[in-house]
C-alpha cells in the first residue's frame, strides 16, 4: 500500500494540468499517506488574499478629508468622485483640505517598511506585503515619491521637493494589531505618528469629533461593495514631553527576552490613541483565473466551502458573489454583534427559525452565513460553539471576515472535532495561514507572492486555486477508488480483534506444528535413512514451494474477500429489520479467515496428538468463547464501540452461518484436491513411507522390484485412495 500511495503522489507531482508556467511551478505532494483523503473531503477552508485572488495589488481609489478620488472616474459619477489629477490643485490651496491631503500622501510615502531598489533606471519597491508596495506606488503616482531608505531616516520627493524624515520608531503590523504605525520627525522638527490599518481598529483609536468620519465611512462601504481592500489612514502629532517617556517604555519592551511581542504591543497601545482620521485607501486585488468555476464545481460535488478572510464584511460579501461562493438567490445570515449575549441570542433565534422552516420543505432556501471577527470570537466560546456550528452547517456557504490567524485555526478545529467522520481541507498562501493549514486533516499551500511558508507547511503545494478542482475531483477520486469501499486506509476489522488474531487466536497451531509435527516417525526414519537426503536436497523448502505457498495465500485472501464482499454488498436486511453493515461483514470475514487458516493447518498436519487437537479445533473454540464475550462487554466500557449490538445481529443471521460453514470448505477444496492429486498420481518417496507407516505394511525393500510393483498395484492404489478419503473426512 505504501508503494501504491507513493506512486499516486508521483502522479500528482507529474500532472501537467497543475503546472503553472508563469512561475514555473508544478504541484508537489509532500506526503503520500494522505492521498486517499483527497477523495473524501467534506469541508474546504480557504483564505482569500493570494488564495482566491492574485495578490497583485493596484491602488485604485482613496478618500481624503471626506472627498473621494479615483484613478478612473465613471461618466455618470463625475462631480461625485474626482480624478487623481485634481490632487495637485488641492495641495496648492493653503487650507485644511490641502494640509490633510499633504499629510495623507506623506503618510503613504513614509509609513511602511518598503525598500527601494533601482533596476534598469527604475525604482522597484521590495515590500513585506503587496499592500504596502501598492500604497507606496500609489503615492508615487500622486507625486509623493519614496526614494531612499537609510538606517534612521527616509527621503521622499513631494511635488519635486526633496524631504528627509527621521524615523524614530516603527510599530510593525501583525495579525493581532491589524495596523502599523511609524513615528517620524518631520523636517520642521514636529514628531508625528502615522497609522494605517483596518477600519475597526483605527476608528476606535480616533479622538472624538472627527470631521471626516461620516463621509469616510460611506466611502469605505462603497469601496468594500466593489470588492476593494480598504485601509483607514490616521495621524497624530506627539508633543516632545510625551514622546520621550514613552520612548523609554518602548526601549524596555524591545529589550525584553520573554514575551517581547506582547510587551511591544502594550507599549504601542500607549501611544496609538487620540488619532485624527485623514481618510481611507482602496486597493484592487483581482480574482485568480478559474476561481468561480472551481468553487461552483466543488459545491456541486457536495463539498462545503468556507472563506476565512481579514477583509471587512462588505468586501468579503462582494468577493463571495464574484467567486460564486454566494449567489444572488441566497439568503444572507449576517452575524455582527457587539457582545457574547447578543451573539448567542441571535444564533439561537436563527436556529429556531431554521428548524421550524425545515419542517416545511417548500419554505427551505439556500443560506450563506456571514460573521465578523468580533462575533466569531464570541461564537467560538464553549457555551455557544455547538449552536454556532449547527447554524453554520445548515448554510451552503460560510464567510468569516476580519478574522485573525488564530481564529482561522479554531474554526477548522471546531468542525474537525465536532462533525464526526468529516474530512477537512485548509488552503492558504501566507504565513498567517499556516496554523489553519496544520489544523485541518489535509493542508494545501499555494506558492505565491506571500512566499513559501504555507507551501512548506502543507501536505500538498499548488500554485493556483483552480488546480484544487483536479486535485480533489480527479486525483482524490482516483486515489480513493477501489473494487470495494474502504480499500484505501479503511480497516475491515475492529482494531483489538485484529490484534487478537496473531497473539491469541492463531498463536498455537504454528507453535504445535513447528515443535511436535512429524512427517514420519523416528522408527521410519531409522528404517529408511535415505529420507535424510530430502533435507540435503532441500525438498521441503525450495523457491518453487515458497511461491506456491504465496500463491495459495493470495488465492485464499481473494476468495474469502470477494465472496464475503459479494454476499454483504448491499447491506443485507437481517432479522427484526437490522442491516448488516461494515462491522458484521468484517467480523464474519474475520471468522471465516480464521476457520480457513485452522483448516489449512489441519490439512498439512501429519501427526495428530492431543496438543494438535488443542491447537487447531481448540483455537476456534477459544475464539467462539472469547470473541462474543469481548464484543458484548467492550462497547459498554468505552472500548471497541464498533461491536455495539453486533453479536445479536450476527448470531441471529443465517447468512453468517452459511458463510462460516461453506466458504472455508469452498476455499480449501482446491488444497484438498491438490493434495489428493499429488498422492495419487505424483507421489514423493516420503509419501510412500507415510503409507507404510500408517497402514503398517511389510517392508519390501530387499526386493525393490516387488516394492515398485506393490506401489503400482491396484491394491496399493486403493490404500492410497483410502488414505486420501481419510484426510478429506
Amino acid at each position: 500500500m505504501e508503494v501504491v500511495k507513493y506512486q499516486q503522489a508521483a502522479l500528482i507531482n507529474s500532472d501537467l494540468d497543475m503546472y503553472y508556467p508563469v512561475t514555473d511551478t508544478a504541484a508537489l505532494c509532500r506526503t503520500s499517506s494522505l492521498v486517499e483523503e483527497l477523495g473524501q473531503i467534506d469541508y474546504v477552508f480557504s483564505d482569500k488574499t493570494g488564495t482566491l485572488t492574485r495578490n497583485v495589488m493596484e491602488f485604485r481609489q482613496c478618500s481624503i478629508a471626506g472627498v473621494p478620488y479615483s484613478d478612473v472616474v465613471d461618466e455618470n459619477r463625475k462631480g461625485e468622485i474626482f480624478p487623481f489629477s485634481d490632487l495637485p490643485s488641492v495641495l496648492a490651496k493653503n487650507n485644511d483640505c490641502g494640509k490633510v491631503t499633504n499629510e495623507f500622501l506623506t503618510l503613504l510615502a513614509t509609513c511602511h517598511t518598503v525598500i527601494p531598489e533601482e533596476k534598469d533606471g527604475k525604482i522597484v519597491y521590495q515590500a513585506s506585503s503587496p499592500d504596502e508596495a501598492a500604497l507606496v506606488a500609489g503615492a508615487e503616482v500622486l507625486n509623493y515619491r519614496f526614494k531612499v531608505r537609510k538606517p534612521q531616516s527616509i527621503m521622499i520627493e513631494a511635488n519635486g521637493l526633496q524631504q528627509e524624515y527621521q524615523v524614530l520608531n516603527i510599530l510593525e503590523f501583525n495579525s493581532t494589531r491589524k495596523r502599523m504605525s511609524s513615528i517620524i520627525r518631520a523636517p520642521n522638527g514636529r514628531i508625528i505618528l502615522y497609522c494605517k490599518g483596518a477600519d475597526t481598529v483605527i476608528l476606535e483609536r480616533c479622538a472624538p469629533h472627527q470631521p471626516y468620519k461620516e463621509n469616510t465611512l460611506i466611502h469605505l462601504e462603497e469601496y468594500a461593495t466593489e470588492g476593494l481592500r480598504t485601509l483607514c489612514i490616521a495621524m497624530r502629532e506627539i508633543p516632545e514631553e510625551e514622546y520621550q517617556p514613552w520612548a523609554a517604555i518602548y526601549e524596555r519592551a524591545a529589550a525584553t527576552v520573554n514575551g517581547r511581542t506582547e510587551e511591544i504591543d502594550k507599549a504601542s497601545e500607549l501611544i496609538e490613541k487620540n488619532l485624527f482620521l485623514l481618510g481611507a485607501t482602496a486597493i484592487e486585488d483581482k480574482l485568480q483565473e478559474g476561481v468561480p468555476d472551481t468553487i461552483y464545481t466543488l459545491q456541486q460535488a457536495g463539498i462545503k466551502v468556507w472563506v476565512l478572510t481579514g477583509d471587512r464584511q462588505e468586501t468579503a460579501i462582494n468577493i463571495g458573489l464574484s467567486c460564486r461562493l454566494i449567489s444572488e438567490s441566497m439568503n444572507l445570515v449576517i452575524v455582527n454583534e457587539e457582545s457574547a449575549d447578543a451573539t448567542a441570542d441571535f444564533i439561537h433565534k436563527r436556529l429556531l427559525a431554521l428548524r421550524a422552516a425545515s419542517k416545511n420543505p417548500a419554505d427551505s432556501e439556500d443560506l450563506a452565513l456571514i460573521i465578523d471577527g468580533k462575533s466569531l470570537g464570541f461564537a467560538l466560546d464553549k457555551s455557544i460553539s455547538k449552536p454556532f456550528l449547527e447554524l453554520a452547517v445548515l448554510c451552503k456557504a460560510v464567510v468569516c471576515c476580519r478574522v485573525s490567524p488564530l481564529q482561522k485555526a479554531l474554526v477548522v478545529k471546531l468542525v474537525k472535532k465536532n462533525i464526526k467522520g468529516s474530512i477537512t481541507l485548509a488552503i492558504g498562501d501566507g504565513a498567517n495561514d499556516v496554523s489553519m493549514i496544520q489544523a485541518a486533516h489535509v493542508g494545501i499551500g499555494i506558492s505565491g507572492v506571500e512566499g513559501l511558508q504555507a507551501a512548506r507547511s502543507a501536505d500538498v503545494a499548488i500554485s493556483q486555486f483552480r488546480f484544487l478542482k483536479k486535485l480533489l475531483l480527479v486525483h482524490g477520486t482516483w486515489s480513493y477508488f477501489s473494487f470495494a469501499n474502504g480499500f484505501s486506509g479503511q480497516v475491515l476489522f475492529e482494531s483489538w480483534t485484529l490484534t487478537f488474531y496473531n497473539v491469541l487466536f492463531t498463536v498455537m497451531p504454528p507453535f504445535v506444528l513447528g515443535v511436535l509435527d512429524q512427517f514420519v516417525s523416528a522408527r521410519m526414519l531409522d528404517r529408511y535413512p535415505e529420507l535424510y537426503t530430502l533435507g540435503q536436497r532441500n525438498i521441503f523448502f525450495t523457491r518453487r514451494i515458497f511461491w506456491e505457498w504465496v500463491a495459495t495465500a493470495v488465492y485464499h485472501s481473494v476468495f474469502i474477500f470477494f465472496v464475503t464482499a459479494l454476499i454483504f454488498k448491499d447491506d443485507l436486511i437481517l432479522h427484526q429489520g437490522w442491516i448488516s453493515g461494515q462491522w458484521l461483514w468484517g467480523t464474519t470475514t474475520y471468522l471465516v479467515t480464521l476457520l480457513t487458516v485452522l483448516g489449512k493447518a489441519a490439512i498439512i498436519s501429519d501427526l495428530w496428538t492431543k496438543w494438535t487437537l488443542l491447537a487447531i479445533p481448540g483455537s476456534f473454540a477459544l475464539t467462539l468463547l472469547l470473541l462474543p464475550t469481548y464484543a458484548s462487554i467492550a462497547p459498554h466500557i468505552g472500548v471497541s464501540k464498533e461491536y455495539y449490538n453486533l453479536m445479536p445481529r450476527m448470531l441471529s443471521s443465517s447468512v453468517f452461518y452459511f458463510c462460516l460453514l461453506l466458504i472455508p470448505v469452498g476455499c480449501l477444496a482446491r488444497d484438498l484436491a491438490w493434495k489428493g492429486y499429488k498422492r495419487l498420481f505424483r507421489p514423493e518417496a516420503y509419501h510412500i513411507v507415510q503409507e507404510i507407516q500408517k497402514f503398517n505394511l511389510p517392508d519390501y525393500r530387499p526386493r525393490m522390484e516387488q516394492f515398485q510393483k506393490l506401489f503400482h498395484s491396484s491394491n496399493c492404489s486403493f490404500i492410497v485412495l483410502q488414505d486420501f478419503l481419510f484426510y478429506l473426512f
